[in-house]
């Protein structure tokens, strides 16, 4: 059993000297069991140093971060006056409309079978037709009463039809003659024409998210195409001399996680990613890159501290832009950064710490990705959590959690840089300063693919 406000070997592993030096300034007189600082270092690169003390004091809080980054995406947005494109329905997944949906024919277009059956006309017994009414064949001549025809689920129905008769409400006597089982009431098993919709109607409005069923319902309704809102464009730029692309880490290098990593979840975010590209250590290629690139959005990897080697700060000041975030109060990932690079074009710098650069792809990436491909915006939500966290004196802390019922559960292997909690977790925990208690209602930050909607288009 662990003491009152001792920590697990988890928990200190990435405890930062900084973080434990300003708690013990702020609260000498804490309880034991009190809450404690969180993880960690928030590195420049994957693995190397942070920003100093004095930047925390110039951070901005984690929410109004958020609500920057939304506000900056929609002056780009209009700065950027991007037009509408038209796409085909395959390509179509998770962008939004920039047209309403109005639908270009009745639907159905025809009388159409709701079962496999009979078409009947009149009241039984009636004599079958030797030929049946299959879906997608011409129209059969009208029934006459005491007429039956055979048809299949989706055929056109005969004219003069008065009902469709299931098959497992249908037997036939000696004489080759149809007996309903029950009672045959007017229309049964008939979708009318248009019973969904007429043509003209309005059948999904401008800013609808496009989900497989909105692809199916569009087709049905007569589009190849959609008119949608075109997705950000966003260009990767890899930094770092101390990461290996692949095989086992070794001799002070390490695998690059984030190159891997971000592209997939960008586009889970409805980005287009246009490229990824290892710059290193080098401030000229990182200056060529940022200069170059015509991507709405870049997303830098490391090097947003103030190391010899960091050099996303002087670059964005060599080129001018303006520094809309220059840290964050959130823990991990408090050296994130955004930049207005130009009316239309932005920065986005994480932390190189795998699971800090993942607090701030949902801080500030998020929104400004959601804001650029004008999709909704999630409706908050909360839940308690079954296990106390501890907290950051004065930072909103971020917690990987999985939901279990109606509570959300704290992972382990929560440090910086780590991965192993975020890759089990099916949401972030949204922890204020000071920790939060068991069975404390806490705001969730639903990770793409877990949220069960459209998240899930990686293409």
């Amino acid at each position: 059993m662990t003491a009152p406000g001792a920590r697990t070997d988890e928990e200190a592993e990435d405890l930062d000297v900084e973080e434990v030096l300003a708690l013990v300034k702020e609260n000498p007189g804490a309880p034991p069991g009190g809450p404690v600082p969180a993880h960690a270092p928030h590195h420049g690169h994957q693995g190397t140093s942070h920003r100093p003390a004095e930047h925390r004091h110039r951070a901005t809080p984690w929410p109004e971060a958020r609500t920057t980054a939304e506000r900056a995406a929609r002056s780009g947005s209009r700065g950027a006056r991007r037009a509408p494109v038209s796409v085909p329905l395959d390509a179509a997944l998770g962008l939004t409309l920039a047209a309403p949906l109005t639908a270009l024919t009745d639907l159905p277009s025809f009388d159409t079978s709701a079962m496999d059956g009979w078409a009947v006309a009149g009241p039984g017994p009636w004599s079958v037709r030797a030929e049946g009414a299959l879906a997608g064949h011409a129209e059969q001549e009208p029934l006459t009463d005491g007429e039956a025809v055979r048809i299949a689920t989706g055929a056109r129905v005969p004219p003069d039809t008065t009902a469709v008769l299931r098959t497992e409400h249908g037997r036939s006597d000696d004489k080759d003659r149809l007996h309903a089982t029950g009672e045959v009431v007017h229309g049964q098993d008939i979708r009318p024409r248009g019973q969904e919709c007429r043509t003209g109607d309005q059948l999904l409005p401008v800013g609808t998210l496009v989900t497989p069923a909105v692809i199916g319902l569009a087709a049905a309704a007569g589009y190849d195409a959609l008119t949608a809102v075109p997705r950000p464009r966003v260009d990767v730029l890899v930094l770092g001399d101390e990461l290996l692309t692949e095989g086992l880490p070794h001799d002070g290098l390490i695998r690059d996680a984030l190159g891997p990593m971000l592209p997939p979840w960008l586009r889970a975010l409805g980005a287009e990613v246009t490229a990824v590209r290892r710059i290193g250590d080098d401030a000229e290629a990182l200056h060529r890159a940022v200069t170059t690139s015509d991507a709405d959005v870049l997303v830098t990897t490391g090097g947003t501290a103030a190391g010899p080697v960091d050099h996303v700060h002087p670059t964005l000041r060599r080129i001018g832009a303006e520094l809309l975030v220059d840290g964050v109060k959130v823990r991990p990932g408090h050296p994130m950064l955004l930049a207005r690079i130009s009316e239309r074009r932005f920065l986005v710098g994480l932390p190189g710490n795998p699971l800090a650069a993942v607090s701030g792809l949902l801080t500030l990436a998020e929104p400004l990705l959601r804001v650029l491909a004008a999709r909704p915006a999630p409706d908050p939500y909360a839940l308690p959590l079954r296990d106390g966290v501890h907290g950051h004196p004065y930072d909103t802390r971020l917690v990987p959690v999985v939901l279990r019922g109606d509570e959300a559960v704290p992972l382990h292997y929560n440090g910086p840089a780590m991965l192993r909690g975020i890759a089990a977790a099916d949401a972030l925990a949204v922890v204020p300063p000071g920790g939060a208690r068991p069975g404390r209602e806490t705001e969730l930050l639903d990770l793409p693919w877990a949220a069960g909607g459209i998240g899930v288009c990686f293409t």
